[in-house]
């Protein structure tokens, strides 16, 4: 490949994995080992008030039991509040970030009030009530600014000088992943300014991924496709921080028999460690992987690095 390939698994102890998370940590375990590379687990547990005491240490357990061991002690989220409010700051500082006064009804009555109505599942795009101050409302979050037209002003980067409108001025992402092909989104149009820092003064998922992936020098995100749409923005926000992009590898979802895909908030049972090799073989067929029988998870994972690099080992250039 070249540069040094750092991969990681990002789970939320929220409870224990199951089927479907197995296969995204599955999926970015064989991606680091097919490319000689180094595999990370971070605890994403940024949101305190979801996280379930104890999962984290499950959740390293049932990676342990399937032959999943990382080659760095775990990092958590929930340490990093400094380094997240010192990325906030630099935004602000360019004036790329602005507090946000509004509810989640008051962005919903503004849509409405313009005619603009989101089917189930879509975002709410927010439609910039405070960009232009918070118009005596006290502040309740901080946003990201997607698009700033006819404006010129300096923004302080390490190591060189940007302009906000060379950063932000075209929210229209085009990015290459790995097994979806061409993906393109206009951020402005299709999620708005987004939030970095929430009305409760915990972090948004989208400011700690970035900054984490940044500071952890991940090459490679390969996840589940689900989190395909947070793409645009992170790129958007990787270039306001002046942070490189990884390479992205989205990988097929667990649906239940719902066709929803497979989580902790419809049903999804926990990942049965007492019959690893089941689990293994059932995550990899859903990753295309046919495994013959095997005698241990060792034997598994080893004949599945290079199936997995037939069909993912060439990885493409990352975005610019």
């Amino acid at each position: 490949m070249g540069a040094t390939y750092i991969g990681r698994f990002a789970p939320s102890p929220t409870g224990p994995l199951h089927a479907g998370s197995l296969v995204a940590a599955l999926a970015s375990w064989l991606d680091a080992r097919a490319h000689g590379g180094t595999w990370l687990v971070r605890i994403e547990d940024v949101d305190t008030p979801r996280c379930v005491p104890g999962a984290d240490a499950l959740i390293l357990q049932q990676l342990a039991a399937c032959g999943l061991q990382p080659d760095a002690p775990p990092l958590y989220q929930s340490q990093r509040n400094a380094l997240y409010q010192t990325a906030l700051d630099a935004l602000i500082a360019g004036q790329l970030a602005y507090p946000c006064g509004c509810t989640r009804q008051d962005i919903a009555l503004a849509l409405a009030a313009s005619g603009q109505t989101r089917s189930r599942h879509a975002e709410l795009v927010y439609p910039g009530t405070c960009r232009q101050g918070l118009q005596g409302r006290p502040a309740r979050a901080w946003r990201l600014l997607t698009e700033i037209l006819k404006e010129n002003r300096p923004v302080a980067q390490t190591g060189r000088a940007h302009t906000a409108t060379d950063l932000i001025a075209n929210s229209n992402m085009i990015w290459h992943d790995r097994r979806l092909g061409a993906q393109q989104q206009n951020v402005a149009q299709a999620v708005g300014d987004f939030v970095l820092k929430r009305a409760d003064g915990l972090w948004a998922y989208q400011l700690a991924v970035v900054v984490d992936d940044g500071a952890q020098g991940i090459s490679d995100v390969v996840r589940g496709e689900d989190l395909a749409d947070n793409t645009a923005r992170q790129i958007l926000l990787q270039g306001a921080l002046g942070l490189p992009t990884p390479r992205y590898l989205h990988v097929p979802l667990v649906r239940g028999a719902n066709g929803e895909k497979l989580s902790k908030q419809n049903g999804a049972q926990p990942l049965n460690t007492d019959q690893p090799l089941a689990s293994l073989a059932a995550a990899g067929l859903v990753l295309g992987l046919q495994v013959a029988a095997a005698g241990s998870v060792a034997d598994w994972l080893a004949q599945a690095v290079p199936q997995w690099a037939a069909l993912h080992g060439r990885t493409e250039t990352a975005h610019p």
